[in-house]
């Protein structure tokens, strides 16, 4: 066969990700404070972009009441240009309103509303007022406090560096964590000398502070009780006897009975396993919503994004112009032309994200409405396709959109993703069940057990299918277990003692 070269022509179609693509998809997956970093870095980097402060219009979903079928109407407004500039959200904030079948019915007018879902370190008011970072009180450490104590307690210096030593070997929950030993040969100190040291860190404050294990931190703090008697050292020298509640062999051992034994578990109970975690404190990072949620008077449910945290952008097409007609070079000009097209993306990408996660929103609201009037036992079962179909998007979108995204509802804050759970078939063929209600049910029956009445988990078995649930022991278990309440065996004992 002879070779030779020719040329053909061939069409063929694929897929290409273009970089606006793959901005649009990172941005649909940022919660509203990532989104609001990624934005600030857009500001800084293209000079046609500019940060928009006026007073924005909320963008609200209205949802239709109870047991009434919507529709969603979306007023689909493009950006308008306001004197060269163009802007995202503003005066043409996207409203949607869910009818309820009257004319007017649904509609809301949350102007006057507005300031009642801002928190206290969003609020706006006096510049002048410290910010809620700027509120906290400074407590000093675990390490100041015990130095402190040391300065006053400790006036031998060699006393002092072995003091110094071992207070740098504590950790966060207040345990000396080397051997006395080896410390001892470190310092080129007697072992004796440091035990005498360590015994006097071991009165500080607070109580239990440079134990070497559990039970001799549970042995001090009953110490300065007074509380450490025999029968109790013994109980304490016990632990994993009571961890497994082996009462019969702890009664033995301590010689008491089975109310004597109760008593102590009750004030072991009462003790501080981990002393040293009240100080190094760091304060609570509080969750921001993206989505805000209230009842809608007259019935049904207002859905909107939170603007506090929400970025808004210009693009100052006039300083674009003003260059673009000036004496600029090519380099210039090509430079400016790429930035005009980034910001326009940018606007687009973020109208696109704040109605796509505003319809996701809605939608898992309508889906899901009788967990918010009844409870969670009404959480229903739900999957991602479930939403996708219902709003005409991908389920990558949707599982984009519910990813990071909290909302704040009458029942509290949830993740988006709170409300997707897998479905539990019923046993006499009506709607299957959330595997969240069925694990609620479950904890309920056990937290409703009386000490003669422990529920084994066939028995739970038996109580859900007279509920109409048809579940296996196995899962009973698998949910007990991951909500973390032991064995009806081990509940058993634990009423015994009391716990």
């Amino acid at each position: 066969m002879a070779l030779s070269q020719r040329l053909d022509l061939r069409q063929s179609q694929s897929l290409v990700m273009t970089p606006q693509l793959q901005q649009a998809i990172k941005l649909l997956q940022l919660s509203n404070l990532e989104l609001s970093d990624f934005v600030e870095q857009e500001l800084e980097q293209n000079p046609l972009l500019e940060r928009d402060e006026s007073d924005p219009e909320p963008m609200i979903a209205a949802d239709a009441p109870n047991g009434v079928e919507a529709s969603s109407v979306i007023e689909d407004k493009p950006t308008t240009a306001l004197d060269g500039e163009q802007s995202f959200g503003g005066d043409d904030a996207d409203v949607w309103q869910a009818s309820a079948g009257t004319e007017g019915e649904g509609a809301v007018d949350y102007a006057g509303d507005a300031d009642a879902w801002k928190t206290p370190s969003t609020r706006t008011g006096d510049d002048d007022m410290p910010g809620l970072e700027e509120t906290l009180r400074q407590d000093i450490t675990l390490r100041e406090h015990l130095v402190g104590q040391l300065n006053c307690d400790l006036e031998e210096p060699a006393e002092r560096m072995i003091g110094l030593f071992l207070i740098d070997l504590v950790d966060d929950a207040g345990y000396l964590t080397a051997d006395l030993a080896e410390v001892a040969e470190t310092l080129g100190a007697d072992l004796a000398e440091v035990e005498a040291v360590l015994a006097r860190l071991q009165r500080f404050d607070p109580i239990g502070i440079f134990a070497r294990n559990l039970a001799e931190c549970l042995a001090i703090q009953l110490k300065e009780q007074g509380r450490f008697d025999p029968c109790m050292e013994k109980l304490i020298a016990n632990l994993p006897l009571l961890a497994n509640r082996e009462i019969g062999a702890l009664m033995r051992i301590c010689g008491a009975d089975g109310e004597d034994l109760a008593q102590m578990v009750g004030e072991i109970k009462a003790l501080n396993p981990k002393p040293g975690l009240a100080f190094d404190g760091v304060p609570a990072q509080p969750v921001v919503p993206d989505i805000l949620m209230r009842v809608q008077q007259g019935g049904g449910w207002v859905i909107e994004l939170n603007n506090d945290t929400l970025p808004r952008v210009l693009v100052n097409t006039r300083y674009y112009s003003k260059i673009t007609r000036g004496p600029a070079g090519k380099l210039d000009r090509d430079y400016l032309s790429e930035k005009l097209q980034s910001a326009n993306w940018l606007v687009k990408s973020l109208h696109q994200r704040a109605t796509t996660i505003l319809k996701v929103a809605t939608e898992i609201v309508r889906q899901q409405e009788a967990f918010f009037a009844y409870g969670v036992s009404h959480l229903r079962p739900l999957i991602l396709r479930d939403i996708a179909e219902a709003i005409g998007m991908h389920e990558s979108t949707v599982s984009r959109v519910t990813t990071n995204k909290y909302m704040t509802t009458p029942r509290g804050l949830f993740e988006l993703k709170y409300f997707f759970t897998s479905s539990i078939p019923a046993a006499n063929g009506a709607a299957s069940h959330s595997a969240e209600s069925v694990k609620f049910r479950i904890k309920t029956l056990i937290d409703a057990e009386g000490a003669e009445g422990i529920l084994s988990d066939d028995r739970i078995v038996e109580i859900l299918h007279e509920d109409g649930v048809d579940i296996a022991r196995r899962t009973v278990a698998k949910y007990r277990e991951a909500m973390r309440i032991p064995s009806s065996v081990l509940r058993r004992r634990d009423k015994s003692l009391g716990m």
